[in-house]
């Protein structure tokens, strides 16, 4: 009986033993990925400040770029419509409504979010980079190596879908919405909250949208997504496709959504076979697991 209690105690002993070791072993895990989040914030902070120190260029070119009718979007809707005889209504000579400010510190409040939104955007391929490096000790070889273009080709996605939404749908929305009228009487003059938030969503949404890719990848590795499953639900897709881009677009102008699905069904296409390569190294390893 005695030899059996100091079993059982040397036994409670190593299994309380093993508990602290795991519980520091996330706490570990905890310091770490904290220093990569404050790393990754200091970047944005930076980029931040320095945004606000060169804000005359980004208020001025960047943010009211899509109000100028000289914007680059339109001039080359121009060019396009006298190319293709398009008709005069297809190039953008003006861009109505008025601009106003209604808050007391609505101007630094602009300069602040701008400011911000700006370093968010520069920082995030930072960002991806040092959750990259927080994942990567956890992963085996053969998933570093399959995984080592993460921050290359999320950074390039999210920077394509940032520029889509800026020089196309952007300036689509704001064009459709500032003409837009119900009534003569009615004259559009627009906060600038309200113009800085559509542009900021429709600019930053695109990237975000553009990760599909990249999501899909992820999905596909954890055995959760097969290009069977995606193929066969095609047809649900397009109809989410379809829903995203009425949600990212405030326009109900058919031109401008149809403009935001086409890649977004491309992005769907090249998921299914992303998917697919995934789907078939898998079964490799697999095979070669079981032969041996």
């Amino acid at each position: 009986m005695a030899k059996e209690r100091k079993k059982d105690l040397v036994e409670a002993i190593k299994q309380k033993g093993k508990t602290i070791e795991a519980e520091m072993s996330f706490f570990d895990h905890i310091e770490v990925l904290r220093w990569h989040l404050i790393r990754s914030a200091v970047a944005i902070v930076i980029l931040t400040i320095l945004a606000f120190a060169y804000y005359d260029f980004l208020f001025d070119i960047i943010i009211m770029g899509p109000k100028r009718p000289d914007f680059w979007t339109y001039q080359m809707m121009c060019k396009i419509g006298e190319r293709f005889n398009l008709g005069p209504d297809f190039c953008i000579t003006e861009i109505p409504g008025k601009i106003i400010n209604t808050e007391m510190a609505g101007q630094f409040t602009l300069q602040l979010n701008s400011s911000l939104l700006m370093g968010i955007t520069l920082g995030f391929p930072y960002l991806l980079w040092e959750i990259w490096r927080f994942v990567k000790p956890a992963l085996h070889e053969n998933e570093r190596k399959s995984a080592s273009g993460f921050v290359f080709y999320a950074s390039m996605l999210f920077l394509i879908g940032v520029l889509f939404g800026y020089y196309i749908i952007a300036p689509l929305s704001v064009n459709f919405l500032t003409n837009y009228t119900v009534s003569e009487i009615i004259e559009n003059t627009i906060t600038i909250d309200s113009y800085l938030s559509s542009v900021a969503t429709l600019t930053l949404g695109s990237g975000v949208v553009f990760e599909l890719p990249i999501v899909i990848y992820i999905l596909s590795k954890l055995g959760i997504m097969t290009p069977q499953f995606m193929r066969e639900k095609r047809r649900y897709a397009v109809v989410l496709i379809l829903i995203i881009a009425a949600i990212v677009t405030p326009t109900p102008d058919i031109l401008t959504m149809l403009t935001v699905s086409f890649p977004l069904f491309l992005l769907y296409e090249i998921s299914i076979g992303v998917s697919g390569r995934v789907n078939k190294k898998r079964l490799k390893e697999e095979q070669e697991f079981y032969a041996n």
